[in-house]
């Protein structure tokens, strides 16, 4: 089997999070988690000036385009090439072509392997985000995703989260 590669999939724009969505539901249908591993639709944090107000928000850095790390096999290519709303992989011809190291730095999306000192069960406090402060347990790690989930008590009720590693510290 060969390694995983980060490639680009074009997408009709605006259809970015729908064919994120709809190839996500097809790797839990066809049990593919080994081979497709993460599909991502990078944002960046920006600040926007409306009516004299400063507001933060999340914009696409690519507009019409999905990175998914994945292993390149007929199967995977048929699955993500036939998924509504994807025009194509970025490459010559029918020929996808994997992102280098190089490519990747920028993109904040790092290749190497991350070591925890938490596990499920453990109680983390968050450090940064929209949870900033906030205390939870453990219920889920997803290691290939680098992020945990815990339990956040919104409306009176216990909600799940999902939390990237870095933004969490061990109590």
């Amino acid at each position: 089997m060969s390694e995983a590669k980060w490639y680009v999939v074009h997408t009709y724009s605006g259809y970015e999070n729908k064919v994120k969505a709809n190839i996500d539901k097809t790797i839990e249908n066809r049990h593919l988690e080994d081979q497709i591993l993460e599909v991502r639709v990078p944002m960046q944090d920006v600040v926007e000036l409306k009516n004299g107000v400063q507001k933060a928000t999340q914009k696409k850095m690519f507009p019409g385009y999905v990175l998914i790390h994945m292993i390149m096999n007929d199967d995977t290519w048929y699955v993500v090439r036939n998924t509504r709303g994807v025009t194509g992989f970025v490459g010559p011809g029918s020929k996808p072509v994997p992102l280098t190291d190089a490519e990747m730095a920028p993109l904040g999306i790092r290749q190497e392997n991350i070591v925890v000192d938490f596990e499920v069960g453990d109680t983390v406090q968050v450090i940064a985000g929209a949870w900033a402060d906030t205390v939870g347990v453990i219920q889920a790690l997803n290691i290939p995703k680098q992020s945990l989930t815990i339990n956040v008590e919104l409306f009176g009720r216990e909600t799940p989260v999902e939390i990237s590693f870095a933004e969490v510290k061990k109590m």
